[in-house]
């Protein structure tokens, strides 16, 4: 038995502590983000945390594909409904147990398995953490039922029709949580830019989009063999391709990856001048550190070439410890920032 099944195996209906959620659920559920968060100021850490875990509960249900597209729809806005506070009895504990045992993943199962105690932990929550932590997650749920609405037949690829719908998708699950991050800052932390807070609104939710294009780029090989193009029909048509075609021909593909990946490269710049706006230096060295693995990201794919649609492209677990240390040590400076970039994007 592994060590999340000995935890929480069996105990869906048991409540589980913040301390366990957020040291040990959160830690086996995010590689990386689980170091920004470890980094912040104590009062952000808590509503940080438990915005995580809500989205990348709804996100595993969403991923759940042993059941029917329909029923992840209407587990997921079942969940949704009990993060807005709408009061479901059993519904969650009865949800976690349905959907525990389909999870290969020993970490996402433990999740799956705490989603109650997250709720609860939600209706514990600051009363003004708890609605901006319920508006994110408004939009990000909205984004992944919408997700599900789009790509119903895994058997045949479709695509998003437009670069609109591709924004709209950014902006619903990662552009809102720039977003989210921001009027966290702002609320928690004196001083916590030299920008007024509208034009930080804009820089996170832009560098959270970029975050969410690398995603789509990492993953474009896998979601294509699952039936999914976020690449535009617009964007195919111009280029007298079908989203059929890309895995076949991926160097006819390039100059449409290419587009986005430069695309993807702008939020990265736009995340890098947002972090060098942050006056606390923990928060900076946080908020710099997804940028920061984002750009190794992107030189990875870029130097994959075509094989990208055919590879899984990851950043080593011991870069990401460096590029960790390396920001520890230089206190988030802006020109160690400044250097690590120059190197990672190689």
């Amino acid at each position: 038995m592994s060590a999340p099944d000995a935890l929480f195996g069996q105990q869906t209906e048991k409540a589980v502590s913040t301390s366990t959620l957020r040291a040990r659920i959160l830690r086996q559920v995010s590689r990386s983000f689980y170091l920004s968060i470890f980094v912040l100021p104590k009062k952000l850490r808590d509503p940080v945390s438990l915005g995580y875990l809500l989205a990348r509960g709804s996100d595993t249900i969403a991923d759940t594909t042993q059941i029917p597209i329909e029923l992840r729809i209407e587990k997921l806005q079942l969940l949704a409904r009990g993060i807005q506070g709408e009061a479901l009895g059993d519904a969650i504990v009865d949800l976690s147990a349905s959907l525990s045992p389909l999870q290969k993943n020993a970490s996402e199962r433990a999740l799956i398995e705490t989603l109650q105690s997250c709720l609860d932990w939600l209706d514990r929550s600051d009363v003004h953490d708890r609605e901006e932590i319920r508006a994110v997650l408004e939009q990000i749920n909205r984004g992944q039922i919408l997700d599900l609405e789009r790509f119903h037949d895994p058997k045949q690829i479709t695509a998003l029709e437009t670069a609109a719908d591709l924004s709209e998708y950014t902006y619903l699950v990662a552009g809102s949580a720039g977003e989210f991050w921001t009027r966290l800052c702002f609320r928690h932390l004196r001083k916590f830019s030299m920008r007024a807070e509208a034009a930080m609104l804009q820089l996170g939710k832009r560098y959270g989009m970029g975050l969410q294009l690398i995603n789509i780029l990492r993953d474009a090989g896998a979601d294509l063999r699952s039936g999914r193009c976020y690449f535009p029909n617009e964007d195919l048509a111009a280029n007298a391709m079908e989203p059929a075609q890309i895995l076949r021909e991926p160097d006819r593909f390039q100059p449409i990856y290419r587009k986005w990946r430069e695309k993807a490269e702008q939020g990265i710049r736009t995340g890098i001048e947002y972090a060098f706006e942050v006056r606390n230096r923990r928060v900076r060295i946080a908020t710099v550190l997804p940028a920061l693995i984002g750009a190794r990201t992107l030189a990875f794919l870029r130097n994959a070439g075509a094989t990208a649609l055919h590879r899984h492209i990851k950043v080593p677990r011991k870069e990401v410890r460096a590029i960790v240390s390396s920001l520890m040590l230089s206190l988030g400076s802006r020109s160690r920032v400044e250097t690590l970039v120059r190197e990672l994007s190689r």
